[in-house]
């Protein structure tokens, strides 16, 4: 018994008729509600996210072993100590520079 055939068949008849496409209102009025109104949420070129700047940091591979000890130790990212760390140190120069010491 032969088997069918996988390919393309060879008589036009088996061939689906082509079907328009129909927009769909819901799905598009969905997406609609997802999509971001600014495309503000982004670090392509703009570099931006939301109203944050986005920086890269370098470290020296022993530092870098080091905020990775003391993140898990913390039971916290990398990532998330580092930024905690400048954020602090922005709140201590600016406390520095409003009330000098001295």
């Amino acid at each position: 018994m032969p088997l069918p055939s996988l390919g393309r068949s060879r008589n036009s008849k088996h061939r689906p008729e082509p079907q328009e496409l129909v927009p769909d209102a819901e799905l598009e009025s969905y997406l609609a509600a997802l999509a971001p109104e600014a495309d503000v949420e982004t670090t392509a070129s703009g570099r931006r996210f939301g109203n944050a700047e986005v920086y890269q940091l370098r470290l020296s591979l022993i530092a870098n072993e080091q905020l990775r000890e003391l993140a898990a130790h913390r039971q916290t990212s990398p990532h998330a100590l580092a930024q905690e760390w400048v954020m602090e140190r922005l709140s201590w120069e600016a406390q520095q520079l409003r009330y000098p010491q001295g």
